[in-house]
């Protein structure tokens, strides 16, 4: 590529992000400026969108969500969901976890969705539930979030369940420097980005694409 069409790449970038959140509903607005009011920054809402398609793609009725920072994906899941299945919100952090728990108590009147949101452990929660169980897996926050996601995947994910790794390009770490796309960049984030990106595609149990949509999705389907 040439520098021209590096060029509209950022700004077909750009475009694409200013029309998901120039999309977003007043009460998604809402959620993400108390979220970045209480010092958790929100991710990209094309990528919020992209997740909320997702759900209706697999026709999901059991998400769970890894990691709950990003509460705008957890509420675009939520609304893929449409009135109906359950999601299942699990963190270690309990600043995280607390923001969940509001916005799902909010939620409980307005929606037949099932709610629930647990506060533990990613590798201690995951191995508790039921196997072949799960259309749809989401993973962000921590490092440590994704390999413990992705060794329970196979166990928990339905025939063509897909799990989701946001972030995958490791943008979102103070420390990142360019993250995965900056070669000489040895952040852990972005170490372990690169080792789960091997670790995924070359897993013969699942069929992979790799998206630069918000700060990077790698997208796995079990065959």
């Amino acid at each position: 590529m040439d520098r021209t069409s590096y060029t509209n790449l950022a700004k077909s970038w750009e475009y694409v992000e200013d029309h998901a959140f120039s999309r977003q509903s007043t009460d998604l607005n809402a959620i993400r400026t108390h979220a970045e009011e209480a010092g958790i920054p929100q991710g990209s809402a094309a990528q919020a969108e992209l997740l909320r398609m997702l759900v209706h793609m697999v026709n999901a009725t059991s998400v769970i969500a890894v990691g709950t920072g990003s509460v705008v994906e957890t509420l675009q899941l939520v609304n893929g969901l449409d009135n109906s299945g359950q999601l299942t919100a699990v963190d270690s952090s309990s600043q995280g976890i607390a923001l969940i728990r509001t916005l799902f108590n909010r939620l409980s009147d307005e929606t037949q969705t099932t709610l629930r949101a647990v506060n533990a452990p990613v590798d201690v929660f995951l191995p508790r539930l039921n196997a072949e169980n799960y259309d749809l897996i989401v993973v962000a926050g921590d490092a440590e979030n994704y390999v413990a996601s992705f060794e329970q995947a196979p166990r928990l994910l339905k025939k063509h369940g897909v799990i989701v790794f946001t972030d995958i390009l490791a943008f979102d770490s103070a420390t990142s420097a360019g993250g995965v796309l900056n070669p000489a960049n040895r952040d852990a984030k972005s170490i372990a980005m690169r080792g789960l990106l091997e670790t995924v595609e070359s897993d013969e149990r699942f069929v992979t694409a790799l998206t630069p949509t918000g700060t990077g999705l790698l997208v796995a389907v079990k065959r």
